[in-house]
């Protein structure tokens, strides 16, 4: 007998299967609506209304406006984004040419020494800047009459923050060269300078503008350095902050959100407009690009990243040694004092605690819904008008700033009218706003994954009468292994360092390391501060070495097509 269903019965089978994973797919599209739409549109209402909940139209925005003080911290917040860009943005490009058109020794390890800030949260390289400038710091002479805190201190913060994001947009971008144009020119007596201008540059302009991007969001709506080491230089993170925490002023701070959000929003609309416009750099023709040796062109970028990895490794290596020192700077006999009083002794080690969990569960449940969504939305037939829906949900969190998101759960979940009031305070908030606000980057990687299997194993698997999810478990997600693993690294590792999002939503019981970081350096416990840094860092760097070996195990067992 013919293992084809005849065309009735497969039909019917089909649109019994379909149907199933249209319910799932609508399921997951408001369940995004509800934790991304719901919030934000709190916000605008919250804007609109005075303390006691009554409509007062733009009055919020005329009072935000008259309020010199209010209103500089925009203006500072646009400033510091653009210097820092500035500053970033042809540091991490000529070290992602290094690693990609020189032939200098080292390679894997100066690019996993750059990226090593992303395994620590920002406020870590404020803390370190410091023990290093700060009024007890070690070179604080350095700088004359001058002070770290304010506006130097979260610029150069933000550039060791923000280098590792930018290189890595900016070494793909530079990767996907074909070396026939180089070929070509060299032929042509092509200078180096006039090739670099009218080869590089342009092919890697679209990788430039979104790494721009990216690198002035986060300075933009960053909340932990400004808080830290912004002394009295006030941007509009902070101001977020004090106007909900420090004065309960809702309305305003939804006003400050709502204008936190619109410079993010314009960078996120020019981003996509990039994408859409960018065009294959590589055909089936290309050849790869291999850089030919030069001693002292090497030598030169060599020393370009040595001497930035070792700035780095120094950032990071004071923060460290601060959480040993008995007390700054007057004893530095090294002691565990921060860790066993500061942090033991004191239950602060708790919040420790807290942010694995959350990380955890953020790891798991939030990779499966990602990647199940992500399924979900390219191997399965119909609801056709839903799925523009659900595919704007995954990509909306790049433009929406962790702040404003999670000032948006509170105006949400506070509600006791809300059936998910219960959520308000828990862990489960905890891990859902952080899923939702990394939910972009996981979700364009799940669907990069998913497209790389032809569609016919669906097709092929519903005409031999086999349901869809088998073929997920049995083909799918085997072959999107490594995928999914990244996915659920790149969660647990955000999670551990996210600060802006969280910020709001705590409780006492649910008080995570990043958040406690902030409190204790508010308290003076600079040492302490720097030792739960000195956790996260450590804990996210075991975590992605465990996740390097079970992916080497699993490659083996289940990826051995690929060979």
């Amino acid at each position: 007998m013919s293992a084809v269903l005849p065309g009735s019965i497969l039909r019917l089978r089909v649109h019994w299967t379909d149907r199933i994973g249209n319910a799932l797919l609508a399921t997951a599209g408001i369940a995004l609506a509800v934790f991304l739409l719901a919030p934000l549109a709190m916000i605008l209402m919250k804007s609109v209304e005075d303390k006691a909940g009554a409509f007062v139209g733009l009055a919020n925005f005329e009072a935000y406006f008259h309020t010199p003080s209010l209103l500089h911290s925009i203006w500072n917040s646009l400033w510091v984004s653009t210097l820092v860009t500035a500053i970033t943005i042809p540091l991490a490009f000529t070290f992602a040419y290094a690693l990609t058109r020189s032939c200098m020794p080292f390679k894997p390890l100066l690019r996993n020494i750059a990226l090593v800030p992303i395994l620590a949260p920002s406020l870590l390289a404020a803390i370190s800047f410091i023990f290093w400038f700060g009024n007890q710091g070690l070179l604080k002479a350095w700088l004359g009459g001058s002070q770290i805190y304010g506006a130097p201190g979260i610029v150069i913060s933000m550039v060791f923050a923000t280098f590792p994001h930018a290189l890595m947009i900016l070494v793909t971008a530079l990767s996907l060269t074909d070396a026939r144009l180089y070929e070509a020119a060299d032929a042509l007596g092509t200078s180096t300078l006039r090739k670099f201008w009218t080869i590089t540059l342009p092919g890697a302009k679209y990788g430039i503008i979104s790494a721009w991007m990216v690198v002035f969001t986060y300075a933009l709506s960053d909340f932990g350095i400004p808080k830290v080491i912004g002394g009295n230089f006030n941007m509009l993170a902070t101001d977020i902050f004090k106007l909900v925490i420090g004065q309960q002023d809702f309305p305003k701070g939804a006003v400050v959100a709502i204008i936190l959000l619109l410079p993010v929003a314009v960078t996120y609309v020019v981003d996509s407009y990039v994408q859409k416009r960018q065009q294959a750099l590589l055909s089936a023709r290309s050849v790869p690009y291999v850089p030919k040796p030069s001693r002292a062109y090497d030598w030169a970028m060599a020393a370009f990243c040595w001497t930035l990895a070792v700035l780095m490794l120094a950032i990071l290596g004071m923060a460290i040694y601060g959480s040993f020192v008995k007390l700054w700077p007057y004893n530095f006999s090294l002691v565990l004092d921060h860790y066993r009083l500061g942090l033991v002794d004191a239950g602060v080690i708790v919040s420790w605690f807290n942010s694995v969990k959350m990380a955890f569960w953020c790891a798991t449940l939030g990779a499966i819904f990602i990647f199940v969504t992500a399924y979900l939305m390219e191997k399965t037939r119909g609801l056709d008008p839903m799925r523009p829906f659900v595919r704007l949900m995954a990509v909306l969190p790049m433009g929406v700033p962790g702040m404003v998101l999670g000032l948006g759960y509170i105006f949400f979940f506070v509600q006791e009218g809300n059936p998910l009031h219960f959520l308000y305070g828990s862990m489960g908030i905890l891990v859902i706003c952080t899923t939702v606000h990394y939910y972009t980057s996981s979700h364009l990687t799940a669907v990069t994954a998913l497209k790389q299997i032809d569609n016919e194993f669906e097709a092929v698997s519903a005409s031999l009468r086999v349901p869809f999810w088998r073929t997920f478990f049995k083909v799918t997600v085997p072959v999107c292994l490594p995928a999914v693993l990244d996915i659920s690294r790149y969660l647990f590792v955000n999670a551990m360092t996210t600060v802006s999002a969280v910020v709001f939503l705590y409780s006492p019981k649910t008080t995570l390391a990043s958040v406690a970081i902030v409190n204790l350096d508010e308290a003076g416990d600079i040492g302490p501060a720097a030792a739960m840094a000195s956790l996260v860092v450590v804990t996210s760097a075991a975590v992605c070495v465990v996740y390097y070996f079970l992916q080497v195990w699993l490659d083996r067992r289940t990826q051995a097509w690929r060979a």
